[in-house]
């Protein structure tokens, strides 16, 4: 097998496979978890309160915190070492989102007791999630793979899991209530925070000090911060996917957070519909991203990434909105997931080629902070719409605004430097 730093042929052996796996293993696990808390936290407001506008705010709460410590974060991951990082984080995490059903039970969750936690669970997931990411240029070395392959893998472990976590959470929320379905997500992080940690011994340590012999840094945190920021500003191909990513991450959480859980209540779908939905999206969608695994080192970059994104956006809000049956929405639902498969695999390795070793950190978290920094945006504005104007008129406004989005590749010309893959990253 090809090493994809040195071009020279390498075996890949159990040993060397182990952090992958064990990578993918702890990531799958986290992320089906968190599917259920997709579900259960929107549903759980939208039963107790019956106002969408207050289940936007929710939303807003967690992702607010988590964009901005994912963002300010990166000079820590190079500091202490992205594997710490992650392990605290999700130790953390299990904690905080465990509290939420036990204060229910005791008739102490109050509505704004409910915003803080899911700000301090947003708070954690940032650094945690970005540790992970961090951690996998390093994992795809160690294993011997192309970064396609491994983020290929990576986006299959995801959406399987989003699958799982999806049609689980709709069986937990119909048979236990949503509150309690939030413990499975708590244990989620104390699993992935036990695999993780003993599939990646010894991995993700701190980027040395440029400074002095004595091992004290030579630069500020805010320094190391700012040249995150300096690096990422001149690569014009990222700044570019940063832009549209952060657009249509704005949509798709206004999707999931708002629009779809009210569709399903109005409409009298009801929540295992929703789960079922969010599962054949997320099935469909593992087919793609082993696809783009397999064969995505030969595919045009460029136009693939816009013909998924056309397919994988505006159609799933446009079948909604047109109280279409069920099976149309399904069967769209589908086509949308196995287009949206090839996206996560082609993002990641053209943002993870461009960046070098020493900066990876700091500026891998700001690349994703910026690409979800209109998210806590998504699910106030969709509260909004849906009070103002229906959850059919609604609907279709994030439609429109989701073709417009993924039209701007084709007027960018920056967008066509990803199939250009760069020889050597500067220092």
């Amino acid at each position: 097998m090809s090493d994809p730093t040195t071009g020279t042929t390498t075996t890949t052996t159990p040993a060397r496979r182990a952090p992958l796996v064990g990578g993918l293993t702890a990531e799958g696990i986290s992320f089906i978890g968190t599917r259920v808390s997709m579900i259960a936290i929107p549903w759980f407001v939208l039963s107790t309160t019956g106002s969408a506008t207050q289940t936007g705010l929710v939303a807003a709460a967690e992702i607010a915190p988590l964009v901005l410590f994912k963002a300010l974060g990166g000079p820590l991951l190079d500091r202490v070492g992205p594997r710490r990082v992650t392990l605290v984080c999700d130790l953390g995490s299990a904690l905080v989102v465990g509290s939420i059903p036990l204060l229910h039970q005791l008739g102490a969750l109050t509505f704004p007791l409910l915003l803080v936690i899911v700000a301090v669970a947003g708070a954690l997931r940032g650094p945690g999630d970005a540790g992970k990411s961090a951690m996998t240029p390093e994992i795809a070395r160690v294993a011997g793979v192309s970064l396609e392959r491994v983020t290929g893998l990576g986006s299959a472990v995801e959406r399987t899991s989003t699958m799982a976590g999806a049609a689980l959470a709709g069986f937990l929320v119909a048979g236990f209530g949503a509150a309690n379905a939030l413990y499975v997500d708590a244990a989620s992080f104390l699993l992935s925070f036990a695999v993780f940690a003993l599939s990646t011994t010894g991995m993700g340590r701190p980027v040395p000090s440029a400074g002095t012999a004595t091992g004290v840094r030579a630069t500020s945190y805010l320094t190391e911060l700012r040249e995150g920021w300096d690096f990422l500003r001149t690569e014009p191909v990222l700044v570019a996917i940063c832009l549209m990513v952060a657009v249509t991450n704005l949509v798709d959480q206004t999707y999931v957070a708002v629009l779809a859980p009210v569709w399903a209540k109005e409409s009298g779908a009801g929540v295992e519909v929703l789960g079922a939905m969010f599962a054949a999206f997320s099935g469909a969608s593992v087919l793609g991203a082993l696809s783009a695994a397999r064969w995505g080192e030969t595919l045009p970059r460029y136009r693939t990434y816009v013909v998924a994104f056309l397919i994988a956006g505006a159609p799933r809000f446009v079948v909604m909105a047109l109280e279409s049956p069920l099976w149309a929405v399904f069967a769209v639902t589908v086509v949308a997931g196995a287009a949206s498969g090839f996206l996560n695999p082609i993002l990641g390795a053209v943002i993870l080629e461009r960046i070098p070793a020493p900066l990876m950190g700091r500026v891998s978290s700001l690349n994703t902070a910026i690409c979800w920094s209109l998210m806590p945006l998504g699910g106030v504005l969709g509260g909004l719409a849906v009070t103002a104007f229906g959850v059919s008129p609604a609907l279709l406004i994030a439609g429109a605004a989701y073709l417009v989005t993924t039209m701007a590749p084709t007027r960018v010309p920056s967008f066509r430097a990803m199939d250009r893959v760069p020889v050597e990253v500067p220092a």
